[in-house]
């Protein structure tokens, strides 16, 4: 088991910046895939960017260039730069953890076993 804890989440103007932050505790073997997926009302949860165990990242077209995942291996931990913020980056984020997800599927909800409860981000225009 594998329990995930986010934070940074908050309201901001669009073009402002928000550091979104993940940290895993428990069974740590099983969080050697991480992402960040997001849920806005009456919408689907989507994948926003993923790292696989060889530190490999994956980002959606949606946020590319703006938004930068890193991990801290040492501190069990997945962060979210986000930049450049847009009204429809409003949701709630929610981290996501597995021991593996098939290559090319690691914006896949589906895929993973393990999340965090979320935290909400607000972009107003």
């Amino acid at each position: 088991q594998v329990h995930l804890v986010e934070s940074g989440g908050g309201s901001v103007q669009a073009g402002g910046s928000l550091r979104l932050s993940c940290t895993a505790s428990g069974d740590t073997d099983s969080n050697q895939y991480m992402g960040w997926f997001r849920q806005a009302p009456g919408k689907e949860r989507e994948g926003v960017a993923a790292i696989d165990s060889d530190g490999r990242i994956y980002d959606a077209d949606s946020v590319k260039g703006r938004f930068t995942l890193s991990k801290d291996n040492a501190k069990n931990s997945l962060y979210l730069q986000m930049n450049s913020l847009k009204p429809e980056d409003t949701g709630t984020y929610h981290c996501a953890a597995d021991h593996y997800v098939t290559r090319g599927r690691n914006l896949n909800q589906y895929r993973y076993d393990y999340w965090g409860q979320g935290t909400q981000v607000t972009v107003s225009s």
